[in-house]
């Protein structure tokens, strides 16, 4: 395991103008040409992602992190970033004993002695409700099974999948999460069982986004130039 967080599992530490001819097309071209590391680029953009993906889960989020730049984000934590302050702990609107936790991984495979030294780290934190792992390299199955004895949910996504929020897709429909009133209203009013409504699995990446869990039903409102305005909903399975 690698002594920095840059390079470590899940960051866990171990012991001009334009002139004549061409030139000014030139100028134009560099001015878009990215001058910092691909690195700090992709955490920057999962990052953004990450901490939208929060907000629209209900967790208190800075307004500073969500209009944050890139050059600024570089500013910050430099073309290198280290892993470790690159976490978020982050604590529901509604209950602030309900924590999250997102820990970017490094470039090496996640083993299950990364499992343990990362829970041996985090243990003592507060009221952390959750737990969620930014991989960039492989996770093997007994890594998996050991984040499965963690005592709240873990959630693993690959980095490569927030480098874009796809919800913000042009064509992705509008998705609201019902609480358990709203659920048993619509249930009640088609007189209907959760089960017999349209599915959406739980690996589906709207429902990794949101975090869903099985039993939890989206309504799903479609618009666009063709059709005025479309509701159903998905019942999580």
């Amino acid at each position: 395991m690698a002594e920095n967080g840059t390079n470590g599992d899940c960051g866990v530490v171990g012991s001009g103008g334009g002139g004549g001819g061409g030139g000014g097309r030139e100028d134009c071209i560099t001015s878009h040409v990215d001058g910092g590391s691909a690195e700090s680029h992709r955490y920057y953009l999962s990052r953004r992602t990450v901490w939208e993906m929060l907000r629209d889960r209900g967790y208190v989020v800075p307004d500073l992190e969500l209009a944050r730049s890139l050059a600024e984000f570089r500013s910050v934590f430099g073309d290198k970033p280290d892993l470790l302050r690159l976490r978020i702990t982050v604590s529901h609107s509604s209950n602030p004993y309900n924590r999250m936790m997102v820990i970017f991984c490094g470039t090496e495979e996640i083993r299950t002695a990364s499992v343990r030294n990362l829970y041996a780290q985090i243990m003592s934190t507060e009221h952390l409700k959750g737990l969620i792992l930014i991989r960039e390299s492989k996770i093997n199955h007994f890594a998996r099974k050991g984040l499965e004895k963690y005592p709240y949910k873990v959630e693993v996504f690959q980095i490569t999948d927030l480098l874009v929020n796809i919800t913000k897709h042009i064509l992705m429909p509008k998705h609201e999460i019902l609480n358990a009133e709203g659920k048993q209203r619509l249930l009640s009013q088609y007189k209907v069982k959760d089960t017999q409504l349209p599915r959406m699995l739980e690996t589906d990446p709207i429902a990794r986004y949101y975090g869903l869990e099985k039993g939890q039903v989206v309504k799903v409102t479609y618009s666009g130039e063709f059709i005025d305005s479309l509701e159903t909903y998905r019942a999580v399975l």
